[in-house]
């Protein structure tokens, strides 16, 4: 081992205690106690009391799971970890974002990573399950008089490929979305609509996404929404608005979903671009109240004039950014955060329309649930 000089080593030795000390010292005097982590996950709470010797036993390592989740300038501490790790060594710390090209984050987990690279195709039996599963909902609908549009949103990497790292290639052009729209339109009669191909051909007027978050932005979800609205049944009698009744704005901010997952919230910006209503809405938000502007809550109630239909829309949280749009249509539409289709739900609420939105990459991930299906199977109508 090499040998220091005296003052050398009572100096390492010094700045040892320090390290250690001192996050301490300053979580006991209270400092930096209202310093937050920009990890996406909640931090450890402070355990309760002991109130028997199971909670007791357990309460130690309850409290060191809060302390490292609370200690003096953890947050400052992990950001610098983070910043360096993606600045410096153009590395991620964390295996769920992707570092692309020109600032751009992508989502690696879900599902995300196979949907870019057309791996992992469905199988025939598996197309079938899917087919089986929708037609079914169609036509529990159909039956009741009430339309029905199956929709898949497509994720950034299909929109924004060119920014994608290098690494990460694909195996085959067509993916699990595109497969499954294929079978569809010739093995069914389910209104069935990939938006891909409309958002990409959007891109011309703006940033159809943003760059720091998994999701698109305002601009993009308006390209969505003019899409599906296209594909309705004209017996609804309902048109998209066209772009001019909305006037575009850039608002800058802190970065968003996956800067927060890479600790960097505060260190990446975003320019958020959003599109504002030139004239008023007529269509208030019930539920929650006080919601802002983001819609990213489990259910999403508004209302509007009375002579417009009703909708029922179970969707995920890309579906979000389209309430605002979809909204001024219905005098009633109910979002739930939920890819499953509810028979229940429908009955109660007496719509004219559902629709069911998933992105491209839960197809990867999740398995469609037959409601009707098993519905049925218990005697139910």
């Amino acid at each position: 081992m090499p040998r220091f000089h005296p003052f050398v080593n009572r100096l390492l030795t010094a700045l040892f205690v320090l390290a250690v000390t001192v996050p301490l010292v300053a979580t006991i005097a209270g400092v930096d106690a209202d310093g937050t982590s920009e990890e996406n996950r909640d931090p450890a709470p402070l355990p309760a009391t002991p109130t028997d010797y199971a909670s007791l036993m357990a309460w130690p390592e309850g409290f060191s799971r809060y302390f490292a989740d609370h200690f003096a300038f953890r947050s400052t501490l992990v950001r610098w970890q983070a910043r360096a790790r993606v600045e410096g060594l153009g590395v991620a710390p964390t295996t769920d974002v992707l570092l692309g090209k020109e600032g751009w984050l992508y989502y690696a987990a879900d599902g995300a990573i196979p949907d870019y690279a057309g791996a992992n195709r469905f199988t025939t039996a598996e197309l079938e399950i899917w087919r089986t599963t929708l037609q079914h909902t169609h036509d529990w609908l159909a039956a009741r008089g009430i339309a029905y549009v199956f929709v898949i949103a497509p994720d950034k990497h299909s929109i924004y490929p060119e920014f994608m790292p290098d690494e990460v290639r694909r195996v085959h052009e067509q993916a699990r979305a595109g497969q499954l729209i294929q079978y569809l339109a010739t093995h069914s009669t389910v209104p069935a609509i990939d938006l891909t191909s409309a958002v990409r051909a959007a891109r011309p007027q703006g940033r159809l996404f943003h760059k720091t978050d998994t999701h698109w932005n305002e601009l993009g979800a308006f390209a969505a929404y003019q899409a599906l609205m296209a594909r309705l049944p004209e017996s609804l009698g309902l048109r998209a608005r066209p772009r001019e009744d909305f006037a575009q704005r850039t608002v800058a901010g802190p970065g968003m979903d996956l800067a927060r997952m890479l600790g960097l919230r505060s260190v990446l910006e975003e320019e958020d671009i959003q599109l504002e209503p030139r004239q008023p809405r007529a269509v208030r938000v019930v539920e929650p109240a006080n919601a802002g502007r983001g819609m990213m809550f489990a259910r999403v109630l508004t209302e509007g004039p009375a002579a417009a239909p009703r909708a029922v829309i179970f969707r995920d949280s890309f579906g979000s950014a389209l309430v605002p749009f979809l909204s001024d249509h219905f005098s009633r539409a109910l979002y739930l955060w939920q890819n499953e289709f509810d028979p229940a739900v429908v009955t109660a609420e007496q719509p004219a329309l559902v629709i069911q939105e998933w992105v491209a990459r839960h197809l990867y991930t999740a398995e469609p649930y037959d409601a009707v299906a098993a519905m049925e199977a218990v005697g139910q109508q």
